[in-house]
């Protein structure tokens, strides 16, 4: 019906004056579309604002955790961030190996030494005899 008075007032080229008392018809069935519509545009645009939110969130974490593990990456193989506990452990056993190992070649040599020693004295010995 509206759209008949709009199309009439077009057609006699009338101006449509819009005040307190203007009134239109308007079918149910189209305000419940327009309602419907409004609603479901209005939910979708908030969704995809709030996903976009999401992602934005999501890039700056992925590249503040990328460049913590760059510098991770480079500054735990040179020793700059410590070393596991297990390391230290490792490490420490390691350097007590070695003392033993040190250890036991002096007292190799001094047994090689030794030995040399006692080869001379007895080719000396049965030189003399």
């Amino acid at each position: 019906m509206f759209y008949k008075q709009l199309k009439q007032t077009k057609m006699s080229d009338e101006k449509i004056n819009i005040d307190n008392n203007t009134k239109f018809d308007i079918n149910i069935k189209w305000l419940i579309q327009i309602i419907s519509f409004t609603v479901v545009a209005a939910w979708g645009y908030f969704d995809i604002n709030s996903q976009l939110g999401e992602l934005k969130y999501e890039t700056m974490r992925l590249a503040d955790e990328m460049k913590m593990n760059s510098e991770f990456r480079v500054k735990w193989p040179l020793g700059q961030l410590g070393a596991l506990p297990d390391d230290a452990e490792q490490n420490l056993r390691l350097n007590y190996i070695e003392k033993d190992i040190q250890k036991h070649q002096s007292l190799l040599e001094d047994l090689q030494y030794k030995s040399i020693k006692r080869d001379a004295l007895e080719d000396l010995e049965s030189h003399a005899k």
